[in-house]
């Protein structure tokens, strides 16, 4: 994630001095200019100044004569998805985003970022990792490096990759230094806060301990998973499904070595020479509507499975994201190594 305030501007400025930005930025030379409280006013890059130039005004003048009034921006939390493609596709690189008073709180470089989507990601760090023992007594599973970081670190940046800057990690065992390393996640130039259990909570309790959300839809993800997921594919399929919640799900083919007979009453109706028959597992990925946590119950287990089997009971709409990429449960030794082999060759 880029230092959004690199491309804001405050009102007034002489152009002199956008020029000298614009020397900074590189081949990112746009800025937006705001008033005395990072409201958008208007957008200015050097073609810009260059027809200003051309108009006979001066570099000592205010960039507000030759600003582009209107210019394209995305509203946080409130976002289309579809916009967000539209604006990537017509190569508009740099976009800002605005809160609801019109504030600057972040920009988009498509350079750097592949997506904007309006969610709060929650990672699931909190477990003993006892499969991995003896390297687990002193590191919490998380942040075991595969390659040359953290599981849990793949996991964020993955993420981040895809425009969400608003997570929270529950933690537990070690949890300490998974918020040490990590701190408020200012590094990372995103909004990072931990949710601590005092006793297990399952796969998604945890959850539950949260109220301060910045959107409408949540993502809620295991820390120690390897995958390439598209998250922007798997948002737009839950928004175009109107899931409550979506799963993502791994497909695993069992063989049958011989013929297998389909029969009714002890009738042999047909028969299947050898045939491999495709199952789909929990990959250990989320997302949901805000509005279906509050069928999470506070400081009570309860796993993810749960929290799916009620939504089914009570007939909201839970779909399966069948995923055909690379993913990996790093939760044993011969997967870890794994792990440490594949991370050269996966396509991020």
């Amino acid at each position: 994630m880029i230092d959004f305030r690199k491309h804001l501007i405050p009102s007034k400025t002489p152009i002199k001095e956008a020029l000298i930005r614009f020397d900074k930025l590189g081949m990112d030379a746009i800025l937006f200019v705001t008033d005395n409280d990072d409201k958008l006013i208007g957008s200015l890059n050097d073609g810009d100044v260059r027809r200003g130039l051309i108009k006979g005004i001066y570099i000592e003048n205010p960039i507000d004569d030759i600003i582009r009034s209107n210019p394209r921006f995305i509203r946080k939390g409130e976002c289309d998805v579809r916009k967000v493609v539209e604006y990537r596709e017509g190569n508009f690189r740099i976009i800002p985003v605005l809160d609801k008073i019109g504030r600057i709180v972040d920009v988009i470089n498509f350079r750097e970022t592949r997506s904007y989507l309006p969610l709060d990601a929650v990672i699931m760090a909190g477990g003993l990792g006892q499969r991995l023992i003896p390297m687990t007594n002193t590191i919490p599973k998380p942040l075991l490096k595969v390659g040359d970081k953290p599981i849990i670190e793949h996991n964020l940046d993955r993420l981040r990759l895809f425009g969400i800057n608003d997570f929270w990690i529950s933690v537990k065992y070690l949890g300490e230094k998974i918020e040490q390393y990590f701190g408020s996640g200012k590094e990372k130039n995103i909004n990072l806060e931990y949710v601590w259990e005092n006793e297990p909570l399952g796969t998604i309790g945890a959850v539950s301990q949260i109220e301060n959300f910045k959107h409408d839809y949540i993502l809620v993800t295991n820390s120690d998973l390897l995958t390439n997921i598209d998250y922007e594919q798997f948002f737009l399929e839950f928004i175009k499904q109107q899931a409550d919640l979506a799963v993502l799900t791994i497909p695993y083919q069992v063989s049958i070595p011989y013929a297998v007979l389909e029969t009714n009453d002890g009738k042999v109706n047909s028969f299947k020479e050898k045939p491999t028959y495709t199952y789909y597992s929990n990959g250990g990925i989320y997302m949901m509507k805000r509005e279906m946590l509050h069928f999470i119950p506070k400081n009570k287990f309860y796993n993810a499975t749960d929290l799916m089997q009620e939504l089914i009971q009570k007939k909201h709409k839970v779909i399966s994201f069948p995923f055909s990429g690379y993913w990996l449960d790093v939760g044993n030794h011969e997967d870890f190594e794994k792990a440490q082999t594949d991370i050269n060759s996966i396509k991020f």
